[in-house]
């Protein structure tokens, strides 16, 4: 495609603002004007370091410029401001999670309708290479029929990184609504829809040490659970076990297992967009899933640890600009987003109810992404392997 990029604007300019600044600078169909923040110091700061524009939030949302604004504000404000976005005449991408309740993600949605704009959301993870070659490798039926499976995101929490961890720990916080959009959304992506939940939770410290900043040995109060463990049962019949947790020093457990009437899959973490799915056949020994087929797959960030990693934040919005110019779906939208909150918020009230959850809504399982080697892949629509549940 040979139009220009499209414009977007980004109001939040935390840690994560500079993955999608850096991210969209790698895409030729869209292009960060400005950056804004409640902080117009912070705004300022990181638009020079970034070498975007700067804009207050009243500024962006008046440019007519802008087509889209990203939404990186801390959850509490999600709905807010992404209301003020779409009231604004512009549509807007999110972080995730959507909202932190399903009537205000809702309302968001039916205001989106009215007006003709778009609602998107992190994460986008599952469009990259491996969670890509893995939702083919199950509609192929490589592992049968799946019948089950594992996922467990488990850490001690981010304070001893993170300058300002707070919100993390108050309500609205935990790491089921943190870390679980990512593993619920790949979930959804792969096997369709969830049903049914039930959890339990704890907390394990009641308070956490900051470790960095200009806070650094600031104690603060954990206010929200910081174990979960969930049963979630699928519209397909598939049941899995969840567990989250920032009460874990060390595990050897992986992110996500798939066990199918012929074979298990082991799926790659999904705060990531690359590294390598593993399949055992009918108990044979574990082979490697080839992803080089798939876009979005090299490793282009170092961790702290040292680990390289696959980081393409940004893509979903890529995704979601071509479909508002080629009047297609965009695959990181908002009913996604919604019926992922909707299981993230049934986990927590399972838990502080002690009973078993029905989930009211539903989505559509997103298209899958065709093979290619650049963000051309968004250019097209693959029909293949879009309409089987595993």
């Amino acid at each position: 495609m040979s139009a220009s990029p499209m414009n977007v604007g980004i109001i939040g300019c935390g840690v994560i603002s500079t993955a999608y600044i850096r991210g969209a600078a790698r895409s030729r169909h869209i292009l960060v004007k400005s950056v804004a923040d409640i902080r117009e110091e912070a705004a300022r700061s990181q638009a020079s370091a970034m070498g975007v524009g700067y804009a207050t939030i009243d500024e962006m949302l008046a440019d007519p410029s802008i087509e889209i604004v990203i939404n990186l504000t801390i959850p509490n404000a999600h709905a807010e401001v992404s209301t003020r976005i779409l009231e604004a005449g512009k549509h807007v991408y999110s972080e995730k999670p959507l909202t932190v309740s399903v009537e205000e993600a809702q309302n968001l949605l039916q205001l989106a309708a009215k007006r003709g704009l778009r609602v998107g959301c992190a994460p986008d993870t599952f469009l990259g290479a491996s969670h890509q070659a893995c939702k083919v490798l199950l509609d192929d039926r490589r592992i049968g029929t799946v019948l089950g499976g594992s996922a467990s995101f488990l850490s001690r929490g981010m304070e001893a990184w993170h300058p300002n961890p707070d919100f993390f720990f108050k309500s609205g916080g935990g790491p089921v609504l943190d870390l679980g959009p990512y593993y619920i959304t790949v979930l959804v992506n792969l096997l369709g829809p969830i049903r049914l939940v039930t959890a339990t939770a704890s907390t394990g410290y009641l308070t956490r040490r900051i470790g960095s900043g200009d806070r650094a040995g600031e104690d603060i109060a954990v206010e929200t659970p910081t174990s979960y463990s969930a049963l979630l049962i699928f519209e397909s019949g598939a049941r899995f076990s969840l567990d989250a947790s920032w009460d874990v020093w060390k595990h050897q457990r992986s992110p996500i297992e798939i066990y199918g009437t012929e074979g298990s899959l082991l799926v790659p973490d999904p705060n990531f967009f690359g590294d390598e799915p593993k399949v055992s056949e009918r108990g044979g020994d574990w082979q490697a899933v080839d992803i080089s087929a798939f876009a979005f797959g090299e490793r282009n960030r170092t961790l702290r640890t040292g680990r390289e990693v696959a980081d393409h934040r940004s893509i979903g919005v890529v995704d979601m600009a071509l479909a508002i110019r080629q009047g297609r779906p965009h695959r990181a939208n908002g009913d996604l987003a919604l019926h992922v909150l909707d299981v993230l918020l049934a986990i927590g009230r399972s838990a502080a109810e002690s009973r078993v959850i029905e989930i009211g809504s539903s989505c559509d399982r997103p298209l899958p992404v065709s093979t290619g080697s650049s963000e051309a892949v968004f250019e097209v629509i693959n029909q293949t392997h879009s309409g089987k549940v595993a």
